[in-house]
C-alpha cells in the first residue's frame, strides 16, 4: 500500500446475517409451535367444554391454511418492495394478540373469524418472508443458512407438542392459550422489531459477508434476477409448480392417512402413531444431508432424489406385510420429507434471483396450500372409491415418482445464475 492511501475497512469477523439466520430460527421455532403444532392439544379440552366437534374445530385450521395461502402473494410482494421488518414484526404482534382472543373464545363464528385472521399473519411470519430475509442476505451460503434455519425451526414440535400439553394440564387450556400468547409475543415480536434488517447494503456489506465501497455500493446491489412476471409465466416455474404440488399434495396426505392406514392393515394404534411420528423426527438428518448437497451437486437433481426417495419409501410399505416394511418406508420418507423445505427455497432463489424472491415464493405457497388441503379429502374420496388404503399409497407413490421427474424438466435452459461484484 503506498504511503497516503488509506487502507480499505476490514471486513467485520462475524457477518450480520448469520444473526438473522439465529433470530429467525427462533422465531420460526416459535411461531410454527404455537400457530401450527399445538393446535391438535387444545382439540379435547375444547370439545369438552364446549361441546364443538372435530370437524368443527379442524374446519377452522384448514381454512387458515387456505388463506395464508392466499395472502403468501401480496405478502411476498410486500417483502420484495419493502423488506419483512415490519411485516413480521406485525404479523407476529397481531398473532400473539389472536391467540389471546383464542383464550377467550365462547362461540364458533367467533373460533372461525379468528383462524381466518390466523392465516393472515401465518403468511407474515412463517417460513416464506423468512426465506426472503435468507435469500437477500446469502448467495453462496445459501443452502447453508436454510439448512441451519430449517434444521433449527424442526424442533418446533419436539419443544412445544410437550409444552402445550404441560401448560394445558397444569393451567387449563384458555390459561395455556394466554402463556403461549405471551411467549409468542416475546420470543418473535422483539427480535423481529429490534433485529431484522433489510438488506446487506443498508449495513454496507455484501451478501455472504464483506465491506463495500463507497464506489462500489450500487455494484453490490446488482444480482441477476427474473422478473415476477416473467418467472410465472415460464415453463421452468410450471414444472417447478407442478413438482412441489405433487410432492406437498403426497407429504400432508400421509401424516392424515398413514394412523389409519396401517391400523386398517392389523397394526396396533400405538405402532402406527410411532411410526407417523418418526417420520417428522427423521426429516431433521434430512435436511443436514441433503440440503448441503445441493451446494455441491445439481440441486435439481439432489431435489428429484429426494422425490424418488419418497416414491421408493411408499414402495416398500407397499412390498411388505410386516413392520421391517413400515420401518424402511418411515425411514426413506421421512429422510426425503425434511429436505424438501430447504430445497424448494433455494430452487426458487437459484432460478430467479433474490430481487423478486417474495412474490415468486408466493404464488408457490397458494399452490402448496391449495395441495394441503386436497390432499385429506382427495384420498378419502380415492379411498372411499377403491375399498382400501392400497390404491391410495399407490397414486401417493405414483406422484412422487412423477414429481421426480418434473423437477428436472424445471430447470431453466438459461439458469439465471447470481452474481454479485465485491471490492477488488
Amino acid at each position: 500500500m503506498s504511503a497516503g492511501v488509506p487502507s480499505p475497512p476490514a471486513p467485520p469477523r462475524f457477518y450480520y446475517g448469520w444473526v438473522l439466520v439465529g433470530v429467525l430460527s427462533l422465531t420460526e421455532t416459535i411461531s410454527y409451535g404455537i400457530l401450527s403444532y399445538a393446535f391438535p392439544v387444545f382439540l379435547l379440552p375444547m370439545e369438552r367444554e364446549l361441546g364443538w366437534s372435530r370437524v368443527e374445530m379442524t374446519g377452522a385450521f384448514s381454512l387458515a391454511l387456505l388463506v395464508s395461502g392466499v395472502v403468501a402473494i401480496p405478502v411476498g410482494r410486500w417483502v420484495d418492495r419493502h423488506g419483512a421488518r415490519v411485516l413480521m414484526s406485525a404479523g407476529s404482534l397481531a398473532a400473539a394478540l389472536l391467540v389471546l382472543a383464542w383464550s377467550r373464545v365462547g362461540s364458533l363464528p367467533a373460533f372461525y373469524a379468528i383462524w381466518i385472521a390466523l392465516g393472515f399473519t401465518q403468511a407474515a411470519v412463517l417460513y416464506e418472508p423468512a426465506f426472503a430475509v435468507v435469500a437477500t442476505w446469502f448467495v453462496r451460503h445459501r443452502g447453508r443458512a436454510l439448512t441451519v434455519l430449517t434444521f433449527l425451526a424442526g424442533f418446533a414440535s419436539v419443544i412445544f407438542l410437550p409444552l402445550a400439553s404441560r401448560l394445558v394440564e397444569t393451567l387449563g387450556w384458555r390459561s395455556a392459550l394466554a402463556a403461549l400468547a405471551g411467549i409468542l409475543a416475546i420470543g418473535t415480536f422483539l427480535p423481529h422489531a429490534f433485529l431484522l434488517r433489510r438488506r446487506p447494503t443498508d449495513l454496507g456489506l455484501v451478501p455472504d459477508g464483506g465491506i463495500v465501497a463507497a464506489q462500489d455500493a450500487p455494484a453490490a446491489k446488482r444480482e441477476t434476477s427474473v422478473t415476477t412476471r416473467d418467472a410465472l409465466r415460464s415453463r421452468s416455474f410450471r414444472w417447478l409448480a407442478a413438482a412441489f404440488f405433487l410432492s406437498s399434495l403426497t407429504t400432508s396426505a400421509v401424516f392424515v392417512h398413514l394412523i389409519p392406514a396401517l391400523t386398517e392393515w392389523g397394526y396396533a394404534p400405538a405402532f402406527a402413531a410411532a411410526a407417523t411420528g418418526m417420520i417428522g423426527t427423521l426429516g431433521l438428518p434430512g435436511r443436514l444431508v441433503f440440503t448441503p448437497l445441493g451446494t455441491r451437486w445439481s440441486r435439481p437433481g439432489v431435489t428429484a432424489g429426494i422425490f424418488a426417495l419418497q416414491a421408493a419409501g411408499l414402495g416398500a410399505l407397499l412390498a411388505s406385510s410386516g413392520r421391517g416394511g413400515v420401518w424402511a418406508f418411515v425411514i426413506l420418507f421421512g429422510a426425503g420429507f425434511g429436505a424438501i423445505t430447504p430445497a424448494r427455497a433455494a430452487l426458487i432463489a437459484e432460478y430467479y434471483g433474490a430481487a423478486n424472491y417474495g412474490s415468486i415464493s408466493g404464488v408457490l405457497a397458494l399452490t402448496l396450500a391449495v395441495a394441503r388441503a386436497a390432499a385429506p379429502v382427495g384420498s378419502s374420496v380415492l379411498y372411499a372409491a377403491a375399498g382400501g388404503y392400497g390404491a391410495v399409497v399407490w397414486a401417493l407413490a405414483g406422484a412422487s415418482a412423477v414429481a421426480a421427474g418434473a423437477i428436472l424438466l424445471a430447470e431453466p435452459r438459461r439458469r439465471a445464475s447470481p452474481e454479485l461484484t465485491r471490492p477488488g
